[in-house]
């Protein structure tokens, strides 16, 4: 029989934070139980409460209580129980049974008067009824409370707690938060430089950890959502699309967990200079005049100021200055801005200018209405070495994505159109992806995600059932290439 593996210093950490949060909740619910809202007792249990919460936050980005039979689990980490906190565990256990719920979600931001109100809708549920009518109860209680930063769920529902994980619904689950989680700290670091106040790092660098654990893990489930390209929150989207790319990279490249870390804070905040920059000029339709041009070329070296000014107290890799700096530079320095004496972009920005470049071209933004398509992106990148790319580098993201990369919309030879979900696992085979069939041959539509299809597969007497044609634009048959990885 195998040991189990020694709890490493972040569990412990974890789950001796998991612990008081759920000693401060069974604790906050009796005194709410007991006294008036007003008393001291209650007023000192919601600011223990709010502290332990916030610190978990802190640590975790989006925390998940959930139950499974009669253990808790906070995110994927089991909380161990002792006869010391034996009472408010079976507390807490019970208030979640009792009404109906299997998982409490926490988001980062979450304010005492939320907590309050949460825990008053608990204690003031009827008794008697189904499990899902006491949870719907509370949920309309929490919406009419205005609870926005706590959610409950049933248990089963939005993916189980205290899984092995492996499953495709579940990791995709994951990769989805992830995304999301990044979307949301790109924001709120952006938006903070642009109304003039000094970010908290502490988050964004969460959102970093979350990303390369999910690259590490299955890099295709992140991969597949950069096809997701809003244009309403393109910098924030393409920010970490650029993230993703950079550590699949990096990972390709051999990069140790810490120098994902590292690589992938550079690849988020590339872009921030921009926050620097007026909204009218970044949202421009159609092509800069001069002056225009001149004052958006200056958002490198103002990324660089802004994080020079948020290393202070920070812990910053300086690379991630460098990268903001040199990120359009290209490797014969060409680019901007022009260094004053000959050097050589490090690898960091030299696997960031790669990611942005080509996220940038297949992205719709508000000067290119038609972006390219990816593979044609791809071969000028490898072809026209002018463009300032490391041909290195470029031949890595190729292997990476395949000639068809994730979200190309294809035509078989079978007639049916198809989105490429994922590079051929076999590496001889780049030309034949895996798809996911989206019109059949009659063009009837398929609905998301489609039908998954390996294109390598070959029938029983060694020909292949399908092949691509063509690259085609999905927009020429209504399809939101989105739709196929959400």
């Amino acid at each position: 029989m195998t040991a189990p593996a020694p709890a490493t210093p972040d569990d412990l950490l974890l789950r001796q934070a998991g612990r008081a949060l759920l000693i401060a909740i069974h604790s906050t619910q009796r005194s709410l139980k007991l006294y008036p809202v007003e008393n001291t007792t209650v007023q000192r249990a919601l600011d223990d409460l709010l502290g332990h919460a916030v610190a978990l936050c802190r640590l975790e980005g989006v925390v998940e209580v959930s139950l499974s039979g009669d253990f808790i689990f906070l995110n994927k980490t089991r909380l161990r129980l002792g006869l010391d906190n034996f009472a408010a565990f079976s507390g807490f256990v019970s208030l979640m049974k009792g009404a109906g719920i299997g998982k409490l979600r926490i988001e980062d931001g979450v304010t005492r008067r939320e907590w309050q109100a949460f825990l008053s809708a608990l204690g003031e549920l009827p008794p008697g009824g189904e499990p899902e009518e006491r949870l719907e109860k509370l949920r309309q209680r929490m919406q009419k409370s205005d609870v926005v930063r706590l959610e409950v769920d049933a248990a089963g529902e939005g993916g189980g707690g205290g899984g092995d994980g492996g499953d495709g619904d579940e990791s995709l689950e994951r990769a989805k938060r992830t995304y999301s989680h990044g979307v949301a700290a790109a924001r709120d670091v952006m938006q903070g430089v642009r109304i003039g106040r000094t970010p908290n790092t502490r988050r964004l660098k969460r959102a970093i950890q979350l990303i390369v654990d999910q690259v590490m893990e299955n890099e295709l489930s992140l991969t597949g959502l950069t096809t997701i390209r809003d244009f309403d929150e393109y910098t924030f989207t393409h920010s970490v699309n650029v993230c993703i790319f950079s550590v699949a990279l990096g990972k390709r490249l051999n990069f140790d967990r810490l120098q994902l870390y590292d690589l992938g804070l550079a690849a988020l905040m590339h872009d921030i200079g921009k926050a620097r920059l007026e909204s009218g000029l970044l949202n421009k339709e159609g092509v800069l005049d001069e002056i225009e041009w001149r004052r958006m070329q200056a958002h490198p070296w103002l990324g660089t100021l802004t994080l020079f000014r948020m290393r202070e107290g920070e812990e910053l890799p300086y690379r991630a200055i460098l990268c903001a700096h040199e990120h359009h530079m290209k490797i014969d320095l060409s680019g901007y801005p022009r260094p004053i004496r000959p050097r050589r972009p490090g690898i960091f920005t030299r696997l960031v200018a790669i990611a942005d470049g080509y996220d940038a071209a297949t992205t719709r933004r508000s000067y290119q209405n038609e972006p390219c398509e990816a593979e044609e992106v791809l071969r000028e990148m490898w072809i026209k070495r002018g463009r300032g790319f490391d041909p290195t580098l470029v031949k890595a993201l190729i292997n990476l994505l395949g000639i068809y990369p994730v979200g190309t919309c294809v035509i078989l030879d079978t007639f049916e159109v198809a989105i490429v979900a994922g590079p051929s696992p076999d590496p001889e085979q780049l030309n034949r992806p895996v798809v996911r069939i989206a019109i059949d041959a009659t063009g009837g539509r398929i609905p998301a995600p489609g039908q998954l299809t390996d294109l390598s597969i070959p029938s029983s007497d060694g020909s292949y059932p399908r092949s691509i044609v063509k690259v085609t634009s999905p927009d020429r048959y209504g399809l939101v290439v989105g739709d196929y990885f959400i």
